[in-house]
């Protein structure tokens, strides 16, 4: 099954585009100082090598935007400045050359500062997202008693203003985002924004929680409106190293089909029939692949690795490339024929030997391995 992408307007943040028929884009922010330019530009770097392709820097007072000039100097992805309460930082940030801005309707919205901003915006060519988030939606005056009391409607009324706001003022490269700490609050936000506008939508959620549960919520919103078709670029917010959110956000995309970055895995949870350490070597597999850079141009090869006879013959003959292990060792499988066995200490090398070929005529053919 392929997900069918709800049709936006493109807009680009640096080399980057949002939109259309674009890929999904990955961001991830920052969690240095931004006025600390050996930390800041150490981490953004850290996150491109994980696959990040663009990045948000917190902007907190001037020392943070006079880094941001200095810091675009020494990355190669495009730099965002995430702007709050204070209109002057947005000019500064524009000035130093930044390749979008944040602005948020719950602390910067007087209509002659918004103008201010939007009118610097389009003289530099770039991008504003408009992002609403729930937990500071309550300080927008313009709420009173006109905007309806559940929390999702309310979060796309206040989306919908502030895009009529810039609207007035000529600019409309804008990228829009709604975020809640409440899964059904931001699909439900999301999916009335998604019928409203037909600008790019940033996908996310906000105070997540712990790793683990946040890793859930996460990939349970994502899962919901990524298949809905709806969701251009996306940020899995974490309380943990940002590095982490990259690689989750590529792990959705990769499960839902959404991501040619990589081969995708198909591995069995294993119980008391599997003979050899499974666990083990699908670690091995998915680290090493992890390390490599693809850049397919069609879906992407599935490998199985399976660990008894119930199962693993029909998943190994589904995918691509497969192996099915018995006592000790596997019979590897292509394109659902039957190859040849092959040790358990062999199987990742065989594996990746045999997915490199399969790249190759992926970007030969234009098409799946054959």
């Amino acid at each position: 099954m392929r997900i069918r992408r709800r049709r936006s307007k493109v807009i680009k943040v640096g080399n980057v585009k949002l939109g259309g028929n674009n890929p999904v884009v990955i961001q991830s922010m920052a969690k240095t100082f931004t006025s600390d330019l050996v930390a800041t530009v150490r981490e953004i770097k850290e996150l491109q090598k994980a696959g990040c392709q663009i990045v948000r820097l917190a902007v907190r007072n001037n020392k943070d935007a006079m880094a941001l000039g200095k810091i675009k100097q020494c990355i190669s992805i495009p730099l965002v400045a995430d702007i709050h309460f204070d209109k002057n930082l947005a000019i500064k940030a524009i000035q130093s050359g930044v390749d979008k801005i944040r602005l948020n309707p719950g602390n910067i919205y007087k209509k002659n500062e918004v103008k201010e901003i939007a009118q610097a915006a389009g003289k530099a060519h770039i991008p504003i997202r408009v992002g609403v988030n729930s937990g500071s939606i309550t300080r927008y005056p313009l709420l009173n008693n006109r905007y309806p009391k559940d929390m999702a409607q309310t979060m796309v009324r206040c989306t919908l203003d502030y895009i009529k706001l810039l609207e007035g003022t000529g600019f409309d490269d804008i990228v829009v985002s709604l975020k809640a700490s409440d899964i059904f609050t931001t699909i439900k936000a999301n999916q009335m924004i998604a019928e409203r506008c037909n600008y790019p939508l940033h996908l996310g959620m906000t105070a997540t929680g712990p790793t683990f549960i946040g890793i859930v919520k996460s990939a349970m919103v994502m899962g919901r409106l990524l298949s809905e078709g709806i969701g251009d670029t996306i940020r899995i917010s974490l309380t943990d190293r940002a590095v982490q959110e990259v690689n989750i956000a590529y792990n959705i995309l990769e499960a839902l089909g959404l991501s040619n970055s990589r081969p995708g895995i198909i591995s069995c949870p294993t119980c008391g029939r599997c003979e050899v350490d499974l666990i083990r070597l699908v670690k091995e597999l998915d680290k090493r692949l992890s390390a490599n850079s693809y850049q397919l141009s069609a879906l992407p090869p599935k490998v199985a690795v399976m660990g008894c006879v119930v199962n693993g013959p029909g998943e190994a003959r589904a995918a691509d490339l497969g192996v099915a292990f018995g006592k000790k060792d596997g019979l590897l499988f292509r394109k659902g024929k039957a190859i040849r066995k092959i040790p358990f200490s062999k199987c990742v090398d065989v594996l990746l030997k045999e997915l490199n070929k399969c790249v190759s005529l992926s970007r030969y053919n234009n098409s799946n391995y054959k």
